[in-house]
């Protein structure tokens, strides 16, 4: 199952895409894109997602205006999945230290000297990871995107809690008939997230983002 969460010229959430089947290759997200666009989806200016080749591949084809980033937590994730437990401690520190950082700029440098620190520790898997990822990472503290809004863009904490309510509700079930009895559970949830929790909360402040995007150009 799949989810796909937008936040509107107000500033408010809305779920734009719901469906089930999906493969995660790139047929898969161009057919999911395809259908949000064809129903009005417009304006995209930033994409968050945790990595899925077929789902960069296809913001960089079907949404050219907006800018891909890796959510920080799960990018995270990778590169501590390739650091020995000895040195976990101190990578996820590291890590921590560079995305405190309050420039892009600063950001990358910190990165850079962790990674340098990780091969001298010997972790060369994990220093090739940070580099090979940090910049898309960090694409939240570009000048484009307001301070304000960068603790909300820089994970999928957004949705991650909504796929957590998602995830009680169907293992209760546990087994559906077909995919469409499972698709109707999981409407059923989001329209009651959606309706009581998010209706009367503005997200972010969208102003600010064109106000940036003015002083950009």
């Amino acid at each position: 199952m799949l989810v796909a969460i937008g936040v509107d010229k107000e500033g408010h959430r809305e779920v734009i895409g719901v469906t089930e089947g999906m493969r995660g290759d790139r047929d898969s997200w161009e057919q999911f894109v395809r259908g949000m666009i064809e129903r009005g989806l417009r304006g995209v200016r930033l994409v968050v997602g945790d990595r899925c080749a077929g789902l960069v591949s296809t913001v960089d084809s079907m949404l050219s205006d907006a800018k891909y980033r890796r959510c920080m937590v799960h990018f995270m994730r990778n590169v501590l999945s390739k650091t020995p437990p000895t040195h976990r401690e101190w990578a996820s520190a590291a890590l921590k230290a560079v995305f405190a950082m309050g420039s892009r700029e600063t950001a990358l440098a910190k990165a850079e000297q962790v990674a340098a620190e990780m091969e001298s520790r010997r972790l060369r898997a994990a220093a090739n990871c940070l580099r090979e990822g940090v910049g898309e990472t960090t694409a939240y503290l570009l000048d484009e995107f307001p301070d304000g809004h960068r603790r909300r863009i820089r994970t999928n904490n957004m949705i991650e809690r909504l796929n957590r309510g998602i995830r009680r509700r169907t293992r209760v079930v546990g087994g559906f008939p077909d995919g469409d009895s499972a698709l109707m559970l999981v409407c059923a949830r989001i329209r009651y997230v959606t309706a009581n929790e998010w209706s009367t909360r503005r997200y972010l402040d969208m102003s600010r983002l064109d106000d940036n995007l003015m002083e950009a150009n």
